[in-house]
């Protein structure tokens, strides 16, 4: 009796035969796949179909997570047609920030060690590093024996020696007609930046370099 008992429980503890639990599954087609049949034409197109789609749906899921992690994005632009256009403010930036062949020895004596031409004793800085010409003529415009400065200016030091729009301006068209650099106005303080507008009218800037904050 106690052999038969342990048989009962060891029969009970058994987990089913897969077979039973795809019986029983509502999986769509798993029933089809595991059953008692040994060898079925039914049972392995089932198979084939299940790992067809697992196979594709592996694929989507990967090609999905490789787009997200792209970062992709859409740009969305309206355009809109505009009879009359008011011509932009134009900003030509030169690398050059001042003309050396209008800075005086006024301008060396004031402002040559902010231009890195001086150091701090009134010195070429870096004379190997010159050009022969320009070294020349440094040295006659750097020599300050007996010499009396003049009050010195930065605005009026940029709006002398600043490159000149004529210079830059190559060639201009606006609307099929061809402009010149006399059409542009100054709406910006010269200097590193100068911005100049087409026809506007003069633009009264405030002291300091606020203005070209502002491009």
């Amino acid at each position: 009796m106690d052999l038969k008992a342990d048989s009962e429980d060891m029969d009970y503890k058994r987990p089913a035969p897969i077979e039973v639990f795809a019986s029983r599954s509502t999986l769509h087609g798993i029933s089809h796949m595991f059953t008692y049949e040994r060898m079925c034409i039914k049972r392995s197109l089932w198979i084939l179909f299940f790992l067809g789609s697992l196979g594709v749906l592996v694929m989507v899921c990967v090609d999905r997570v490789q787009f997200y992690f792209q970062y992709p994005h859409v740009t969305k632009l309206d355009e809109v047609a505009a009879p009359m256009m008011v011509f932009p403010s134009v900003t030509f930036c030169n690398l050059n920030s001042f003309r050396f062949s209008r800075v005086t020895r006024n301008d060396l004596y004031h402002a040559g060690e902010l231009l890195a031409l001086l150091n701090g004793r009134y010195e070429i800085r870096d004379p190997h590093l010159v050009e022969e010409n320009v070294l020349q003529i440094l040295k006659e415009r750097a020599d300050f024996d007996n010499y009396k400065p003049r009050p010195f200016n930065m605005r009026e030091f940029y709006d002398r020696t600043g490159h000149d729009i004529k210079d830059m301006l190559l060639s201009c068209y606006y609307r099929g007609m061809e402009c010149s650099a006399e059409d542009f106005k100054v709406v910006s303080p010269a200097g590193f930046y100068p911005q100049f507008s087409l026809g506007a009218p003069s633009v009264q800037i405030p002291p300091g370099w606020d203005g070209a904050k502002g491009l």
